[in-house]
């Protein structure tokens, strides 16, 4: 593997990383209105998720927002929603394909470690960053702990994994659904919109629906092979 840090020039192998959303990307749903469901204020938190993933409202505020809602619930829900989470179709084949290929793939979510992580590693995926809720006396308090994962973050977060791992960024592909994800689709080689709001479809290099696994077939993983 190629240090990390390595000039461009030097990096002589072609591999990708994959950097992926987590919520309504590499799973089926937004983990945020799973847990207000619990709460019984899923109506509001979902009107308010579908304004921050159009870019009407500032995605860190609206997510401050959200989590108020959930203060006071016990910790342990977040196990009764991790329960309930569905992967994405075509999700594990898409990261054993790049597992096989020894392309690196990382996660990074505007929602929760608290589902991320172990999600991750069900699937052995070891690049993960996303926000944690705080939690005291076995309760959330309604507060995320430390800064929001917005979208200069994710966009920062892919810059970071690229240099861990060794792949310049002109060979990194992220995949993304919501405004969130602009700056990092930005950012890397390659952008891909999946299952995408408009304004992100707009702005990505390619955009796929249903299938994760389908971007198997667009150009970045198809050269070489």
């Amino acid at each position: 593997m190629t240090e990390p840090g390595a000039p461009v020039d030097a990096v002589d192998d072609t591999r990708r990383l994959v950097v992926m959303d987590v919520d309504s990307t590499f799973i089926t749903g937004e983990v945020v209105e799973m847990l207000a469901a619990h709460a019984g204020t899923e109506e509001l938190v979902t009107e308010i998720t579908e304004r921050a993933m159009r870019g009407e409202i500032d995605f860190a505020a609206s997510l401050h927002e959200r989590v108020a809602t959930l203060a006071g619930l016990p910790a342990s829900v977040c196990e009764d929603v991790l329960a309930q989470v569905e992967l994405s179709p075509g999700a594990v084949e898409l990261v054993a394909e790049l597992d096989a290929r020894g392309w690196p793939v990382g996660l990074v979510s505007g929602g929760f470690l608290e589902i991320v992580e172990p999600l991750a590693a069900r699937v052995g995926i070891r690049l993960v960053h996303a926000n944690r809720l705080e939690v005291a006396d076995g309760r959330l308090t309604g507060r995320v702990a430390g800064p929001v994962v917005d979208r200069a973050v994710k966009a920062q977060t892919l810059r970071e994994y690229a240099v861990r791992v060794g792949v310049p960024m002109e060979r990194t592909i992220a995949i993304g659904d919501g405004a969130n994800d602009l700056d990092m689709l930005a950012a890397a080689g390659f952008g891909i919109a999946f299952n995408a709001k408009p304004l992100v479809a707009a702005s990505a290099d390619a955009v796929v629906t249903d299938r994760l696994d389908a971007v198997l077939d667009l150009p970045p993983f198809t050269v070489g092979a």
